[in-house]
């Protein structure tokens, strides 16, 4: 059962929605989007497969979502929320951070700060859609950690191709930013739910643990 909690942040309080496990042995941080919340189905599929693996999962609802506005706050503003929880948390198992989109960038940039010791990137934004000029690949090249990236084949905000070669990546078939993909494609929500939760353990298993 998901556990609702209240934190204090220095921008207002931020809720944490929590799926821990009996016996964990890593702890998951995840981030949603700006058009978006914990709610998002990745987050779920990760907080509800995932513990059951030895894996605590922690979705964090920033404090513009919590207070009920419809913008996200400014880039800083929301790792400085993040950082202020983990800060807190002090967990005592291996911390990845993970997250979707501007979630997914915010974790990059707070990685080192927080000692993570890796980094589930989901539909990282890697450039504004039809701005390839504007990139933010530099957010992924300065994570030390090891670092993965689940991007889906039609992501306007970047193609799995556009990604430096070097970056580990996998590829959701026919998948927009959301994850979501056309009827016609074949792939369903669950098989989507599948690929991001295989990504994950195997990322955890292999880099971590």
């Amino acid at each position: 059962m998901t556990e609702i909690r209240t934190w204090a942040t220095p921008h207002g309080d931020a809720r944490l929605h929590v799926d821990r496990s009996r016996s964990p042995r890593a702890t998951l941080f995840l981030q949603h989007g700006a058009g978006g919340g914990p709610d998002a189905p990745d987050l779920v599929a990760l907080a509800r497969a995932l513990p059951g693996q030895g894996i605590t999962v922690i979705r964090l609802e920033q404090p513009w979502r919590v207070a009920g506005r419809r913008i996200a706050s400014a880039p800083g503003i929301l790792d400085t929320c993040a950082v202020a929880v983990v800060d807190r948390l002090r967990s005592r198992t291996p911390l990845v951070l993970g997250g979707r989109s501007a979630g997914a960038r915010s974790s990059c940039r707070t990685a080192h700060h927080l000692g993570a010791s890796a980094v589930l990137a989901l539909s990282f934004p890697l450039h504004p859609p039809g701005k390839p000029e504007r990139s933010r690949a530099d957010e992924l090249a300065a994570v030390t950690v090891p670092t993965l990236v689940v991007q889906g084949e039609r992501d306007p905000f970047g193609t799995p191709a556009e990604f430096a070669p070097t970056q580990p990546l996998v590829v959701v078939p026919s998948a927009d930013h959301g994850l979501k993909t056309p009827k016609r494609s074949g792939v369903s929500a669950e098989d989507v739910a599948q690929i991001v939760v295989e990504s994950a353990l195997e990322l955890i298993e292999q880099r971590v643990l």
